[in-house]
């Protein structure tokens, strides 16, 4: 035998150079958390743009239907057609703004569309006509962020127009929180008071219809008030909310990032790593090389300064973070051969690396690092046994299926791995 592969320089790898875990019993967790603060009767629509913060955007908003989630929200009409394509038919809301050459696929999709003026009004009114729709619109209003959606004091005019298309169907009024502080800041106070008022006059008017919704993670967390019939989460969900946020201890991680070492060497003092020789080690070690870089959601700016953990430990990164790889010190970790897991978010044994670190480190915020684990990093699925059903949401009540657990789960549809839907919505399906 060679006696390389004896001492684990040449053992066998996994399949993956990297893989994400994401854990959905932690993710119906933080689900439930949102549900008791948003209150009962409180409507939650679980944001999944950007493929789910970069959880999986299909997986995780099947899951969450299954847990009884009445609406997802998207950021841009493909990753609403990618999940209506998938099988979900749950009200979907394109949060941010639409171009004109998308409108076509989403009204026929049946997706509801936020509106920002009278000129994108008259331009969906006019192709909802045509194609014999009736297109389904939220009213934007711009209380404070400054970005999408109408003034306040062209609201209730817009609403208006809204009321006399006819080929228009007001479901929703909403707006955007600027704060990262939600309830606490006092631009947050503002928006509400703005928004209040548009509110009060669309009612006089008899204008006001459908959903009304102001509320992101940080207003749930922080106690706005009010919080009108519908909730928009979104990080939080994920298990991710500043800590200096009550409640946030309340949250569990959903996403775990994790590669293997594919290579190790013994290398002398003074020898070099890396692209521009940042590193050099101060010591005989050993260093492992790990197939992520910062197209897998490793941050170029944790070069020399983050860390990974293997067989428990923390390893540091040495040398410049590239596109496909990193290395790491494990000259102090007796025993790593080629095959180990490395974690890079998330815990191994009794050592834990939170996102949140990661971000500090990195200079940036959390929201930046998960939605930056690339395409080629697997995800992969575990628990989700447990869940709610939509009939009894409202009550909390939990139901298992599955294995030891209780009653079977429906029987799946090929390719409906993650609740998506079930043969007995395909046998109703094809009734009508």
């Amino acid at each position: 035998m060679d006696p390389r592969r004896a001492q684990g320089y040449l053992a066998p790898v996994t399949a993956y150079r990297a893989w994400a875990e994401i854990d959905l019993d932690a993710f119906a967790h933080n689900l439930d958390v949102i549900r008791r603060k948003a209150g009962a009767g409180v409507r939650v629509m679980l944001v999944v743009k950007a493929d789910a913060y970069g959880h999986g955007a299909v997986a995780i908003a099947g899951h969450a239907v299954r847990c009884g989630v009445g609406a997802l929200g998207v950021t841009t009409s493909a990753e609403a057609l990618e999940l209506r394509q998938a099988g979900l038919r749950v009200p979907i809301l394109v949060l941010g703004t639409i171009v004109d050459e998308e409108a076509v696929d989403a009204l026929r999709s049946d997706v509801h569309i936020a509106i920002h003026s009278s000129d994108r009004r008259a331009m969906l009114q006019s192709l909802a006509e045509r194609l014999g729709v009736r297109a389904k619109v939220h009213l934007k209003i711009d209380t404070g962020l400054g970005r999408l959606g109408v003034l306040p004091e062209r609201a209730v005019e817009l609403l208006r127009e809204i009321r006399a298309a006819s080929h228009l169907e007001l479901c929703g009024v909403m707006t955007h929180v600027s704060a990262g502080e939600g309830a606490t800041a006092a631009s947050t106070v503002e928006q509400g008071r703005i928004f209040e008022e548009v509110l009060r006059q669309a009612r006089a008017e008899g204008l006001l219809r459908g959903w009304v919704h102001m509320a992101n993670s940080a207003c749930i967390f922080t106690g706005l008030r009010p919080r009108y019939d519908t909730v928009r989460p979104g990080i939080s969900a994920y298990g991710i909310l500043p800590q200096d946020l009550p409640g946030a201890g309340d949250l569990c991680p959903v996403l775990a990032l994790r590669t293997q070492v594919v290579f190790l060497k013994d290398v002398p003092r003074d020898t070099a790593v890396g692209y521009d020789s940042t590193w050099s080690a101060p010591r005989p070690t050993r260093v492992a090389t790990l197939p992520v870089g910062y197209n897998d959601g490793v941050p170029w700016r944790l070069s020399n300064k983050g860390s990974v953990l293997v067989r428990g430990a923390r390893a540091p990164i040495v040398g410049r973070v590239s596109m496909d790889y990193i290395t790491v010190d494990v000259g102090h970790i007796p025993g790593v051969r080629v095959g180990d897991t490395a974690t890079l978010i998330g815990s191994d044994g009794h050592a834990t690396i939170p996102v949140a670190e990661v971000a500090r480190h990195a200079g940036t915020i959390s929201y930046e690092i998960t939605c930056s684990v690339g395409k080629r990093v697997q995800r992969r699925y575990v628990g989700g046994e447990s869940y709610e059903l939509p009939a009894q949401a409202h009550d909390g009540a939990r139901i298992r299926a599955g294995g030891r657990h209780g009653a079977a789960p429906p029987e799946r549809l090929p390719g409906a791995e993650h609740g998506l839907q079930s043969l007995d919505d395909e046998r109703e399906r094809s009734a009508r």
